[in-house]
């Protein structure tokens, strides 16, 4: 599964549904230094704030808490070739892809 991001919509919120929990994600992008951020909530709590997209570095990987996703959502790209998330690859040749954590 890929998590979609818009990026003409940006800062913007959505909700996903991950292993039947709902999630409120919320993406913003820093111009100036060219990354992206993810808010996490879920139930109107605050789980994560300002968690940078960092290619092939999984999403909330320092949180050991059962209130995030079970997935493991990593931003890359299918063939490889990318070494870092832009605003230019984004959507393009990168994507959050969401696995099983047992994968």
């Amino acid at each position: 599964m890929i998590i979609p991001i818009d990026k003409d919509n940006i800062p913007y919120q959505f909700e996903i549904e991950l292993a039947g929990d709902v999630f409120i994600f919320e993406i913003h992008y820093n111009a100036e230094y060219d990354f992206f951020t993810v808010d996490l909530y879920r139930d109107e709590e605050v789980l994560a704030y300002g968690e940078k997209l960092a290619y092939g570095s999984p999403l909330f990987r320092t949180y050991a808490d059962e209130r995030f996703p079970k997935e493991t959502i990593i931003p890359r790209d299918k063939a490889g070739v990318e070494t870092a998330v832009t605003y230019q690859n984004l959507g393009e040749t990168v994507f959050l892809f969401v696995s099983d954590s047992d994968e």
